[in-house]
């Protein structure tokens, strides 16, 4: 199991709230909450970087955190990140910010310690290139792209 470091900038967050953890046993993801001064609009099609109140060294080359939407406050509410995923580095240490986006018709209202984003950790692998004139054996697919497969 990897143990990774991290810092608390935002006192509320243990005292008020709880560290991102695992809702449930079998949940990949770990809910970042809203850490921002006071509750907020976030008017349609407008961008607002939320703090998370934390920062983490995940320290592992092979390991990296990608921050995602929660399905819910997208489906529901039009809430997502503008980035769409966020890929956070081994060897960041800043605080984690989340870039809300709402692309809904409604202004929505974000409240301190609302669950706003997920992380999941994964592993990483670092290939390295080698260069070829011709791939030994052709796939099926073979250069054919976007949409060669169909929808059925």
């Amino acid at each position: 199991m990897l143990n990774i470091k991290i810092k608390i900038l935002d006192n509320r967050l243990v005292k008020d709230f709880s560290l991102p953890n695992y809702e449930t046993i079998m949940s990949a993801g770990m809910d970042l909450r809203a850490m921002t001064e006071n509750d907020f609009v976030l008017n349609p099609n407008e961008v607002r970087l939320i703090p998370t109140g934390f920062a983490m060294y995940i320290a592992d080359p092979n390991v990296t955190a990608l921050v995602v939407p929660r399905s819910g406050l997208g489906y529901k509410h039009g809430i997502v990140l503008s980035n769409l995923v966020g890929v956070i580095d081994a060897d960041y240490q800043g605080q984690l910010m989340v870039p809300l986006w709402n692309h809904s018709t409604k202004p929505f209202t974000v409240r301190v310690g609302d669950r706003v984003a997920q992380m999941l950790f994964i592993p990483v692998l670092h290939p390295t290139f080698e260069i070829t004139e011709e791939f030994s054996s052709p796939s099926a697919r073979g250069t054919e792209g976007f949409g060669s497969t169909g929808n059925r």
